[in-house]
Protein backbone atom coordinates (compact mmCIF):
# COMPACT_ATOMS: atom_id res chain seq x y z
CA UNK A 1 0.00 0.00 0.00
CA UNK A 2 1.26 3.37 -0.76
CA UNK A 3 1.51 6.05 1.68
CA UNK A 4 0.05 9.44 1.35
CA UNK A 5 3.27 12.17 2.40
CA UNK A 6 1.86 14.57 4.72
CA UNK A 7 4.94 17.43 5.51
CA UNK A 8 4.77 19.06 8.91
CA UNK A 9 6.95 21.81 9.39
CA UNK A 10 8.38 22.41 12.90
CA UNK A 11 6.82 19.54 13.87
CA UNK A 12 8.64 18.50 16.59
CA UNK A 13 7.32 20.23 19.52
CA UNK A 14 3.66 19.64 21.22
CA UNK A 15 1.54 19.85 18.70
CA UNK A 16 3.04 18.53 15.85
CA UNK A 17 4.50 15.28 17.48
CA UNK A 18 0.69 14.66 18.40
CA UNK A 19 -0.35 15.38 14.97
CA UNK A 20 2.50 13.18 13.65
CA UNK A 21 1.56 10.24 15.61
CA UNK A 22 -2.20 10.59 14.87
CA UNK A 23 -1.64 10.87 11.23
CA UNK A 24 1.05 8.05 11.21
CA UNK A 25 -1.43 5.93 12.83
CA UNK A 26 -4.24 6.64 9.84
CA UNK A 27 -1.52 5.08 7.75
CA UNK A 28 0.06 8.40 6.65
CA UNK A 29 3.87 8.93 5.87
CA UNK A 30 5.21 11.62 8.36
CA UNK A 31 7.69 14.10 7.57
CA UNK A 32 8.67 16.31 10.17
CA UNK A 33 10.90 19.52 9.48
CA UNK A 34 12.97 20.49 12.13
CA UNK A 35 16.24 21.98 12.76
CA UNK A 36 17.45 19.32 14.90
CA UNK A 37 16.92 16.05 13.72
CA UNK A 38 16.58 13.18 15.54
CA UNK A 39 15.61 9.41 15.11
CA UNK A 40 12.00 8.19 14.67
CA UNK A 41 9.94 4.89 14.25
CA UNK A 42 7.71 3.54 12.14
CA UNK A 43 6.19 5.96 9.27
CA UNK A 44 7.24 9.04 10.85
CA UNK A 45 10.67 10.46 9.45
CA UNK A 46 12.70 13.72 10.70
CA UNK A 47 14.74 16.05 7.60
CA UNK A 48 16.37 18.77 8.51
CA UNK A 49 15.69 22.60 7.20
CA UNK A 50 16.85 25.63 8.48
CA UNK A 51 13.25 27.40 8.14
CA UNK A 52 14.67 30.36 6.37
CA UNK A 53 16.32 29.11 3.06
CA UNK A 54 15.02 26.25 0.62
CA UNK A 55 17.36 22.87 0.45
CA UNK A 56 17.16 19.98 -1.73
CA UNK A 57 17.09 17.71 1.14
CA UNK A 58 13.54 18.83 2.22
CA UNK A 59 12.42 20.62 -1.19
CA UNK A 60 12.15 16.56 -2.02
CA UNK A 61 9.91 15.91 0.93
CA UNK A 62 7.94 18.54 -0.15
CA UNK A 63 7.25 17.58 -3.67
CA UNK A 64 5.05 14.95 -4.26
CA UNK A 65 3.33 15.06 -0.60
CA UNK A 66 0.18 14.82 0.33
CA UNK A 67 -0.69 18.37 2.40
CA UNK A 68 1.88 20.28 4.02
CA UNK A 69 1.33 21.45 7.38
CA UNK A 70 3.30 24.62 8.84
CA UNK A 71 3.41 25.11 12.12
CA UNK A 72 7.29 26.57 12.45
CA UNK A 73 7.83 29.56 14.42
CA UNK A 74 9.72 30.65 17.81
CA UNK A 75 7.78 29.94 20.91
CA UNK A 76 5.82 32.73 22.29
CA UNK A 77 6.18 31.87 25.97
CA UNK A 78 9.03 34.44 26.83
CA UNK A 79 9.35 37.70 27.82
CA UNK A 80 8.66 40.34 24.95
CA UNK A 81 11.79 42.04 24.54
CA UNK A 82 12.40 43.80 21.54
CA UNK A 83 14.85 41.14 20.46
CA UNK A 84 12.84 38.18 21.73
CA UNK A 85 9.20 40.00 19.34
CA UNK A 86 12.32 40.82 16.74
CA UNK A 87 12.80 36.74 16.86
CA UNK A 88 9.38 35.61 17.00
CA UNK A 89 8.30 37.49 14.05
CA UNK A 90 11.26 36.84 11.86
CA UNK A 91 10.67 33.12 12.38
CA UNK A 92 6.96 33.11 11.45
CA UNK A 93 7.65 35.09 8.38
CA UNK A 94 10.34 32.99 7.22
CA UNK A 95 9.14 29.98 7.38
CA UNK A 96 5.97 31.05 5.53
CA UNK A 97 8.10 32.22 3.05
CA UNK A 98 10.40 29.67 2.54
CA UNK A 99 7.54 27.23 2.57
CA UNK A 100 5.90 29.07 -0.34
CA UNK A 101 9.22 29.14 -2.35
CA UNK A 102 9.45 25.74 -2.15
CA UNK A 103 5.84 24.89 -2.85
CA UNK A 104 6.42 27.17 -6.11
CA UNK A 105 9.27 24.97 -7.42
CA UNK A 106 7.68 21.81 -6.99
CA UNK A 107 7.31 19.82 -10.06
CA UNK A 108 4.14 17.67 -8.24
CA UNK A 109 3.09 20.81 -5.65
CA UNK A 110 1.31 19.28 -2.78
CA UNK A 111 -2.58 20.15 -3.17
CA UNK A 112 -2.87 21.27 0.02
CA UNK A 113 -1.11 23.90 2.53
CA UNK A 114 -2.61 24.34 6.13
CA UNK A 115 -0.99 27.37 7.55
CA UNK A 116 -0.91 27.76 11.76
CA UNK A 117 -2.35 30.97 13.50
CA UNK A 118 -3.66 32.32 16.70
CA UNK A 119 -6.82 33.19 17.99
CA UNK A 120 -4.61 35.82 19.72
CA UNK A 121 -4.75 38.09 16.98
CA UNK A 122 -8.42 39.13 18.08
CA UNK A 123 -6.82 40.89 21.22
CA UNK A 124 -8.12 40.86 24.61
CA UNK A 125 -11.63 40.90 23.51
CA UNK A 126 -13.63 40.59 26.91
CA UNK A 127 -17.01 38.79 26.61
CA UNK A 128 -17.32 39.47 23.16
CA UNK A 129 -17.81 36.44 20.70
CA UNK A 130 -15.25 36.48 18.05
CA UNK A 131 -15.63 34.31 14.59
CA UNK A 132 -14.04 34.36 11.48
CA UNK A 133 -15.27 37.76 10.55
CA UNK A 134 -14.61 39.73 13.79
CA UNK A 135 -12.39 42.43 13.98
CA UNK A 136 -9.04 42.44 15.14
CA UNK A 137 -7.75 43.19 18.28
CA UNK A 138 -4.40 45.84 19.53
CA UNK A 139 -0.65 45.07 21.42
CA UNK A 140 1.74 43.26 21.01
CA UNK A 141 0.52 39.69 20.57
CA UNK A 142 -2.01 41.06 17.43
CA UNK A 143 0.76 42.37 15.92
CA UNK A 144 2.91 39.78 16.00
CA UNK A 145 0.08 37.37 14.97
CA UNK A 146 -1.11 39.87 12.07
CA UNK A 147 2.26 39.41 10.62
CA UNK A 148 2.48 36.14 10.66
CA UNK A 149 -0.83 35.94 8.50
CA UNK A 150 0.28 38.91 6.37
CA UNK A 151 3.12 37.09 5.50
CA UNK A 152 0.71 33.95 4.10
CA UNK A 153 -1.61 36.62 2.19
CA UNK A 154 1.48 37.51 0.45
CA UNK A 155 3.05 34.73 -0.29
CA UNK A 156 0.27 32.40 -2.72
CA UNK A 157 0.69 29.33 -4.02
CA UNK A 158 -1.68 29.34 -6.72
CA UNK A 159 -1.39 25.58 -7.45
CA UNK A 160 -2.06 24.65 -3.97
CA UNK A 161 -5.64 24.80 -2.01
CA UNK A 162 -4.75 27.09 1.22
CA UNK A 163 -6.29 26.14 5.00
CA UNK A 164 -5.22 29.25 7.41
CA UNK A 165 -6.02 27.69 11.25
CA UNK A 166 -6.62 30.22 14.37
CA UNK A 167 -5.84 27.69 16.98
CA UNK A 168 -6.79 28.44 20.63
CA UNK A 169 -5.49 27.45 24.10
CA UNK A 170 -4.65 23.64 23.19
CA UNK A 171 -5.11 21.26 26.10
CA UNK A 172 -2.89 18.03 26.01
CA UNK A 173 -1.23 15.55 27.87
CA UNK A 174 2.17 15.67 26.88
CA UNK A 175 3.00 19.53 27.08
CA UNK A 176 1.42 22.68 26.10
CA UNK A 177 0.76 25.64 28.79
CA UNK A 178 -1.13 22.86 30.69
CA UNK A 179 1.54 20.89 31.82
CA UNK A 180 2.56 24.41 34.02
CA UNK A 181 -0.68 24.73 34.98
CA UNK A 182 -1.39 21.45 36.17
CA UNK A 183 2.30 21.69 38.03
CA UNK A 184 1.46 25.10 40.02
CA UNK A 185 -1.79 23.95 40.99
CA UNK A 186 -0.77 20.41 42.54
CA UNK A 187 1.64 23.10 44.30
CA UNK A 188 -1.23 24.68 45.58
CA UNK A 189 -0.44 27.37 43.11
CA UNK A 190 -4.22 27.06 41.16
CA UNK A 191 -5.71 30.27 42.20
CA UNK A 192 -8.03 32.83 39.78
CA UNK A 193 -5.38 34.56 38.28
CA UNK A 194 -6.09 38.63 37.69
CA UNK A 195 -9.75 39.54 37.85
CA UNK A 196 -10.58 36.26 36.70
CA UNK A 197 -12.92 37.40 33.76
CA UNK A 198 -10.62 36.93 31.20
CA UNK A 199 -11.67 34.31 28.84
CA UNK A 200 -9.99 30.98 28.16
CA UNK A 201 -11.19 30.05 24.71
CA UNK A 202 -9.61 26.23 24.48
CA UNK A 203 -9.30 23.18 22.03
CA UNK A 204 -8.50 19.70 23.23
CA UNK A 205 -5.30 18.23 21.06
CA UNK A 206 -7.21 15.18 19.57
CA UNK A 207 -9.97 18.09 17.86
CA UNK A 208 -7.32 20.13 16.90
CA UNK A 209 -5.58 16.96 14.93
CA UNK A 210 -9.19 16.00 13.82
CA UNK A 211 -9.31 19.50 11.82
CA UNK A 212 -6.22 18.80 10.54
CA UNK A 213 -7.07 15.96 8.96
CA UNK A 214 -10.38 17.09 7.67
CA UNK A 215 -8.57 19.97 6.20
CA UNK A 216 -5.99 17.74 4.49
CA UNK A 217 -9.01 15.55 3.50
CA UNK A 218 -11.59 17.68 2.05
CA UNK A 219 -11.27 19.75 -0.42
CA UNK A 220 -13.89 22.46 -0.04
CA UNK A 221 -11.99 23.59 3.34
CA UNK A 222 -10.23 27.14 2.13
CA UNK A 223 -9.67 30.24 3.56
CA UNK A 224 -9.46 31.18 7.16
CA UNK A 225 -11.15 28.97 10.26
CA UNK A 226 -11.01 29.23 14.15
CA UNK A 227 -10.36 26.22 15.98
CA UNK A 228 -11.93 26.52 19.44
CA UNK A 229 -14.22 24.12 21.54
CA UNK A 230 -17.48 25.77 21.57
CA UNK A 231 -17.61 25.96 25.36
CA UNK A 232 -15.00 29.05 26.54
CA UNK A 233 -14.97 29.89 30.30
CA UNK A 234 -13.01 32.81 32.29
CA UNK A 235 -10.51 31.94 33.74
CA UNK A 236 -11.94 31.78 37.21
CA UNK A 237 -14.15 28.80 36.33
CA UNK A 238 -11.02 27.16 34.27
CA UNK A 239 -9.23 27.28 37.08
CA UNK A 240 -11.75 26.05 39.55
CA UNK A 241 -12.30 22.72 36.90
CA UNK A 242 -8.26 22.26 36.95
CA UNK A 243 -8.03 22.30 40.62
CA UNK A 244 -10.67 19.59 40.98
CA UNK A 245 -9.13 17.69 38.03
CA UNK A 246 -5.72 17.74 39.96
CA UNK A 247 -7.37 17.31 43.34
CA UNK A 248 -6.88 20.49 44.94
CA UNK A 249 -8.46 22.78 47.04
CA UNK A 250 -9.64 26.35 46.93
CA UNK A 251 -6.70 28.13 46.21
CA UNK A 252 -5.88 32.02 46.88
CA UNK A 253 -6.39 34.06 43.69
CA UNK A 254 -3.19 35.43 41.64
CA UNK A 255 -3.62 39.62 41.46
CA UNK A 256 -2.68 40.74 38.48
CA UNK A 257 0.48 42.49 40.18
CA UNK A 258 1.65 39.42 41.54
CA UNK A 259 1.29 37.80 38.25
CA UNK A 260 3.86 40.67 36.69
CA UNK A 261 6.39 39.92 39.15
CA UNK A 262 6.22 36.11 38.84
CA UNK A 263 5.93 36.13 34.75
CA UNK A 264 9.22 38.23 35.56
CA UNK A 265 11.09 35.67 37.50
CA UNK A 266 9.70 32.72 35.13
CA UNK A 267 11.19 35.39 31.79
CA UNK A 268 7.65 35.25 30.23
CA UNK A 269 5.02 38.03 29.63
CA UNK A 270 2.26 38.76 31.91
CA UNK A 271 -0.28 39.57 29.16
CA UNK A 272 -0.37 35.72 28.15
CA UNK A 273 -2.01 35.56 31.48
CA UNK A 274 -4.04 38.26 31.91
CA UNK A 275 -5.79 38.89 28.59
CA UNK A 276 -8.22 36.23 26.73
CA UNK A 277 -10.72 36.15 24.08
CA UNK A 278 -14.21 34.41 23.94
CA UNK A 279 -14.07 32.53 19.79
CA UNK A 280 -15.89 30.56 18.03
CA UNK A 281 -15.04 28.44 15.02
CA UNK A 282 -18.21 29.27 13.02
CA UNK A 283 -16.99 28.37 9.95
CA UNK A 284 -16.63 24.78 11.02
CA UNK A 285 -19.64 24.66 12.67
CA UNK A 286 -21.32 25.58 9.29
CA UNK A 287 -18.98 22.74 7.89
CA UNK A 288 -20.67 20.41 10.07
CA UNK A 289 -17.50 19.51 12.01
CA UNK A 290 -18.22 19.00 15.07
CA UNK A 291 -15.83 18.78 18.27
CA UNK A 292 -15.21 15.36 20.53
CA UNK A 293 -14.66 17.37 23.65
CA UNK A 294 -16.70 19.91 24.29
CA UNK A 295 -17.02 19.10 28.55
CA UNK A 296 -13.59 21.12 29.95
CA UNK A 297 -14.00 19.24 33.70
CA UNK A 298 -14.03 15.63 31.61
CA UNK A 299 -11.25 16.82 29.39
CA UNK A 300 -9.01 18.25 31.64
CA UNK A 301 -9.74 15.21 34.37
CA UNK A 302 -9.07 12.83 31.15
CA UNK A 303 -5.50 14.13 29.94
CA UNK A 304 -4.48 14.46 33.83
CA UNK A 305 -5.61 11.71 35.38
CA UNK A 306 -2.57 9.41 34.09
CA UNK A 307 0.11 12.40 35.42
Amino acid sequence: MTRNRIVIAGGSGFIGSALAGQLAARGDEVVILTRAPGPRGGAIREVKWDARSVEDAWLREVDGARAVVNLAGKNVNCRYTRRNLAEIDESRINAVRVMAEAINRCANPPPVLIQASTTAIYGDAGERWCDESSPLGDGVAVATATKWEDAFASHPTPRTRRVLLRISFVLGRNGGVLRMLATMTKWFLGGTVGNGRQYITWVHIDDLCRVVARAIDDESMRGLYNVASPTPVPNAGFMRELRRACRRPWSPPVPAWTVRIGCFILRTEPILALTGRRARAQRLADAGFTFEHQDLPKALGTLLRSR
